[in-house]
């Protein structure tokens, strides 16, 4: 009878704990209900990329002429024309990636119940985020005004043949004995637009299967265009949404909203993982686009 009665209490102990366990005090999986939400919606939203870039690779690899990035990425801003491939997106990477840093240091100082602290470093991963949309405002508008790269329009490419031009880069055919300009397979070209129509140049195979051809350059595959603004654009809702929402959590917490509850200003911390998931993001993209 002892020996059931101590089984019987065990069970009953046992029984209890659980109970109190789940009686919504207390989360069973020791985090809150807000980051358990936040990290659902982070990890459907990496799903989403994934989906995107997923497609561009497939795209990318699947097609003989691909834009090269050195060659579409390589203008700096106040430098004119000069070639500096990939130099101003590894300065909007470093930006983004150091704008992780500010943010972890706010949720430090949160955790300290730090006010002042959180505010100030969240100025300046609010200055971060902001000075990426404002590269990648500049980086769009010379693609778009100056190179005329659009959604269905991508005037990037490469030859998949060494040849020789026949025509110089405003459409005209070069005079005789002038020296013209050679190309190898591989390299990239971009179309010029010359008094408000486009240029496609002309050029004659030298190597390869069609030996001695003719043919005129072709715009560049659509889907490049399409994909870049897309992908590229959708990543940067998401940094202008976040900038965003620092910028309403930073006055709540100056204003001393979150003060009275005590839980390492729980808020900056929910807002630290979206922060780190954009910047994740970004890496990812900036590998698939600028280095592939």
């Amino acid at each position: 009878m002892s020996a059931d009665t101590a089984v019987a209490h065990d069970v009953v102990e046992h029984t209890e704990k659980e109970a109190q366990a789940w009686t919504g005090g207390k989360s069973p999986f020791k985090s809150s209900y807000g980051k358990l939400m936040m990290w659902y919606f982070l990890l459907s939203d990496a799903f989403t990329f994934a989906g995107f870039l997923i497609a561009y690779g497939t795209l990318r690899f699947s097609m003989q002429s691909w834009p090269v990035p050195d060659f579409v990425f390589s203008l700096f801003p106040f430098t004119g024309d000069a070639k500096m491939p990939l130099v101003f997106v590894s300065l909007m990477t470093f930006v983004l990636l150091f704008s992780s840093y500010t943010m972890i240091r706010a949720v430090q100082e949160g955790h300290r119940e730090n006010r002042s602290g959180v505010v100030k470093w969240m100025i300046y991963t609010i200055i971060g985020g902001a000075m990426f949309l404002g590269c990648q405002a500049w980086e769009w508008s010379t693609l778009i005004v100056k190179e005329h790269m659009s959604v269905t329009t991508n005037p990037f490419g490469t030859h998949i043949e060494d040849g020789v031009y026949l025509d110089d880069d405003h459409g005209h055919a070069y005079e005789p004995g002038a020296e013209r300009e050679t190309f190898e397979a591989g390299s990239s070209y971009l179309l010029h637009q010359h008094e408000g129509e486009w240029t496609q140049r002309r050029y004659e195979v030298t190597s390869g299967i069609d030996e001695g051809s003719v043919a005129k350059q072709e715009f560049g595959p659509k889907a490049f265009g399409a994909l870049f603004f897309f992908i590229t654009g959708f990543h940067g809702f998401h940094v202008l949404s976040g900038v965003l929402f620092l910028i309403i959590i930073a006055i709540n917490v100056a204003s001393g909203l979150y003060v009275k509850r005590k839980n390492g200003y729980e808020m900056v911390e929910k807002m630290g993982l979206y922060w780190h998931f954009v910047d994740l993001v970004w890496i990812f993209v900036f590998l698939v686009f600028y280095l592939l």
